[in-house]
């Protein structure tokens, strides 16, 4: 017997900083729209937390753990 190993690729695209737009809003606010790779969806909220901001517009190469904090930020 001749067996084919088939490898599954993961179906769901990784976070990004190119999912996520910043719009300066006023002295320390910022407007953040994610849209989803997948659906095409967007969600937009203001914020005011700079560390989070700093930790992801700001970076080079941001972490993904601050990318679903901003993205579940967005979504709620």
């Amino acid at each position: 017997m001749d067996f084919t190993i088939i490898k599954y690729s993961n179906m769901k695209n990784e976070i990004s900083i190119h999912d996520f737009r910043f719009q300066f809003a006023g002295y320390g606010h910022y407007k953040v729209t994610y849209t989803s790779p997948v659906t095409g969806k967007s969600w937009a909220r203001t914020t005011s937390d700079m560390p989070l901001i700093d930790a992801t517009k700001n970076e080079e190469d941001p972490k993904r753990k601050d990318l679903e904090e901003l993205k579940r930020f967005c979504k709620s």
